[in-house]
């Protein structure tokens, strides 16, 4: 018999610690394929005179970052990543995008050379030499593993609660792609695998920067007809982007959860759609209100619209791409958020 499979969850989050109450509860409903113990990396913190790893292993309960939900008893959190992940066969990325590599410095050399990876993490990192990496390709590169990757319509609230909603995962290897899936499907987290990961991954990123263009279009006052084509065009800036430099995206993919499906969800219940609202009506800059309304978590959409400016400026493509374009330069203060509709009316989907 081929020995059980571990799994570590890398990172402990809002996200993770849903992402960890499913997988927690499907090895032992599995136990032919999985071993009955979850680990969990978390970043150690103080909560009053407590340490979270102390109160995650004694009350089950992530109660910083998804306070209200109990996490089964076969989730152990860890504070060093390095003994969190070092027998795992199958190591569940969910940290937020920018502190990838420097998960991945520690853990390189102290895992196995047979682990497999997922990602659930959504983002770019830049190149020094120009363009941007895939988080799944920094991942595979820096540990020598493969890295398959999971994003849906999944505000992690809801999962945690076990409201019906469905992911995708992206995975090259179809044998690896059914394994990963036996760790998350579960009667009300429905998971399809499909080969396209790249575009899986895109998809994932992008969709966070449109949603910071529907909170200000909220924050503006506007209504639903004008967040309805934010999202319009902002998914046909995602395909335009995957089409060129993506080349073998498969269109059919952006009609998996991972696609429209999760554009749909964040631009009406995600974080980025919040802050947005709150960055049009305030005035605030977005580390400030990052700081005053997130808790700790991170806000994706501001740096990826960075990321991706930083390709489309080099390549002088920005005018291609209005609405990815004008996030990135409002969240920098460079433009005035008042004028953002402005910078969409004459989008080249009117042309």
């Amino acid at each position: 018999m081929a020995s059980l499979k571990k799994i570590c969850i890398v990172g402990s989050g809002n996200w993770g610690s849903a992402i960890a109450k499913i997988v927690g509860l499907n090895v032992t409903h599995k136990p032919d394929t999985f071993a009955s113990e979850v680990k969990m990396y978390v970043y150690e913190e103080m909560i009053g005179d407590e340490k979270l790893t102390d109160i995650i292993n004694t009350k089950h309960e992530n109660v910083k970052y998804l306070p209200g939900y109990k996490l089964p008893t076969n989730v152990v959190a860890i504070p060093d990543v390095k003994e969190a992940a070092a027998d795992a066969d199958i190591l569940v990325f969910v940290v937020p995008h920018q502190f990838v590599r420097g998960i991945c410095a520690a853990l390189k050399g102290n895992i196995k050379n047979n682990a497999i990876a997922v990602s659930l993490i959504k983002g770019f990192e830049v190149k020094k030499e120009g363009g941007i990496r895939l988080i799944s390709e920094v991942i595979e590169s820096e540990l020598s593993i493969s890295c398959a990757v999971l994003m849906g319509a999944n505000i992690a609230n809801e999962v945690a609660e076990g409201n019906y909603c469905e992911s995708t995962i992206g995975c090259k290897n179809k044998e690896i792609g059914l394994l990963l899936k036996d760790c998350f499907h579960t009667d009300y987290f429905r998971i399809v695998v499909v080969e396209d990961n790249e575009t899986v991954e895109i998809c994932g990123a992008l969709k966070n920067i449109v949603a910071v263009g529907a909170g200000i279009s909220d924050g503006l006052g506007y209504g639903d007809n004008t967040k309805a084509a934010i999202i319009r065009l902002g998914l046909m800036e995602m395909i335009k982007f995957s089409k060129i430099f993506y080349s073998d995206s498969i269109m059919a993919t952006f009609l998996e959860s991972c696609g429209v499906a999760d554009l749909i969800t964040t631009c009406y219940g995600g974080r980025n759609r919040k802050v947005g609202e709150a960055f049009a009506k305030t005035g605030k800059s977005i580390e400030q209100l990052e700081k005053e309304m997130l808790n700790g978590q991170k806000l994706q959409g501001p740096p990826t619209a960075a990321e991706v400016n930083h390709m489309l400026k080099g390549k002088n493509m920005e005018k291609q791409f209005p609405l990815f374009t004008s996030v990135h330069y409002i969240c920098q203060g460079e433009y005035a958020v008042t004028k953002f509709i402005e910078c969409l009316k004459d989008h080249p989907e009117h042309s």
